[in-house]
């Protein structure tokens, strides 16, 4: 035998890479751009239609709102769920059939119990497509830390960022995605100022041709495969969450976290429940609605990247505390201006303020929890995870908009009873900025010692 024929080329050995099922960020935030266009246009009017169009009173509108916010914010749960049982892509199509339903049963609304109906499944609808998206933000920010599938961090430098890198990617998406729905939040309530001069009807009408189309994009481009459970740095230290598909339920310490987070969202639904009372006491009148959102918006575009990062390099455990003071600093500073008479300069001030200190200590907040639930969740299905924080913000705002309502009440005019449901919520964040640091979770011990080590 030659020599030469004793020589074979030996094949050369390829590491193939795993294929992606997890969609494409940009999809997933032009989805969420597309979703708040379709939300904003219809629902911050809702309360303006009932009340000019059908006379009904606060307590009316509120219980709508309130209802409309259970259903899809205190639904999350079962929507999560739902969507790590289904997959993403199931789940975000239903939702957006759902809304559909509901906008058209507004449509056809004339009496309270028929908008209460029209605005409890438009809330399922939510419920049933944001849990879905927030887990395939979780998956994309996990595939864009240059890991694929369950790959272990090859060298000792990957393992000791390993805990960093993702929490930070993650941070970085979510901020992403706050920033695109804050496009649609500007959007939206210009498009429905203007679909309102034809009628409430309208805006109903393009809301759902809005979803409609979104339903088509997800049918024809979101991946049928589900996306594994993210990995995060709890897993590196050997943690094992509670397991089953309703094990953020046995998780005391995410129950705390969520039971606390939910001033969030009772705080900024204030936006659709009191702000229309603040701008009826001033004068301004609601259609300064509009103005009010797109300046709260314009903060969020513009400050929500420098301040994520900010927050990123402070951590959750001064981040958490900080948004929720500037939140009850906004409503202690309308409680002040609202027993005085408004303004005649600028009648909308008070209102300015407190979309501020809102909007503030919401871009210090959400990001930053988003990313902590892969934390909590530790490798497991996130979408139940993300379905609880949401469920608790939503019971909230059924008992907070209950308890708020006769309050609102005496909040028409400037008198010293207008304080009460303003300094009520500041109090509520502020003892939110006090407590919810407890309930942060630890840095893995593991990950604490690789970083120590690289330090030295």
């Amino acid at each position: 035998m030659s020599p030469t024929a004793a020589r074979k080329p030996r094949p050369k050995l390829t590491r193939r890479r795993p294929a992606r099922v997890e969609p494409a960020p940009q999809l997933l935030l032009a989805s969420q751009l597309i979703f708040n266009i379709g939300f904003y246009a219809v629902v911050p009017f809702l309360a303006v239609a009932m009340r000019n169009d059908f006379g009904m009173g606060a307590m009316a509108i509120g219980i709508v709102l309130g209802a409309r916010t259970f259903a899809q914010q205190g639904m999350f749960l079962f929507g999560g769920a739902l969507a790590d049982r289904w997959g993403a892509r199931q789940s975000m199509i239903t939702g957006c059939l759902v809304r559909i339903a509901g906008f058209l049963l507004l449509v056809w609304a004339t009496d309270f119990p028929l908008f209460l109906l029209g605005a409890i499944i438009t809330g399922i609808g939510g419920a049933l497509f944001s849990p879905a998206l927030q887990s395939l933000v979780a998956a994309a920010a996990e595939g864009g830390t240059g890991r694929a599938g369950n790959q272990e961090p090859g060298t000792e430098d990957e393992r000791a960022n390993s805990g960093a890198a993702p929490q930070n990617n993650r941070a970085s998406l979510f901020a992403l995605l706050v920033i695109c729905g804050e496009v649609g939040v500007v959007v939206g309530p210009l498009l429905g100022s203007l679909l309102l001069h034809t009628g409430f009807d309208t805006s109903l009408l393009a809301g759902s041709a809005v979803f409609a189309v979104m339903a088509l994009v997800f049918w024809l481009f979101l991946p049928k495969a589900p996306a594994q459970a993210p990995k995060t740095s709890a897993d590196l230290s050997g943690h094992a969450p509670p397991s089953g598909l309703w094990s953020c339920l046995k998780d005391k310490r995410f129950i705390g976290f969520a039971a606390f987070y939910s001033v969030n969202l009772l705080a900024t639904n204030q936006l659709y429940f009191g702000l229309p009372v603040e701008l009826e006491r001033t004068g301004a009148g609601v259609q300064a609605l509009a103005v009010v959102f797109a300046y709260a918006s314009v903060l969020t575009i513009t400050l929500q990247w420098p301040i994520a990062r900010l927050m990123r390099k402070a951590g959750p455990k001064t981040a958490l505390p900080l948004g929720f003071a500037l939140q009850s600093m906004g409503f202690a500073s309308l409680g002040v201006l609202a027993v005085v008479p408004p303004p005649s300069e600028l009648p909308i001030l008070p209102a300015l303020l407190l979309v501020t200190g809102l909007a503030l200590g919401n871009m210090c907040v959400t990001p930053m929890a988003m990313g902590l639930v892969l934390e909590f969740s530790a490798g497991r299905s996130t979408g139940a995870y993300y379905g609880l924080l949401a469920s608790a913000g939503g019971l909230a705002v059924v008992i907070g908009n209950a308890a708020l309502a006769p309050l609102y009440e005496l909040a028409y005019t400037p008198s010293s009873t207008a304080l009460a449901p303003w300094l009520l919520l500041s109090l509520l964040g502020a003892i939110t900025a006090t407590f919810i640091r407890r309930f942060v979770p630890k840095t893995p011990a593991r990950v604490s010692v690789l970083r120590e080590a690289q330090n030295a």
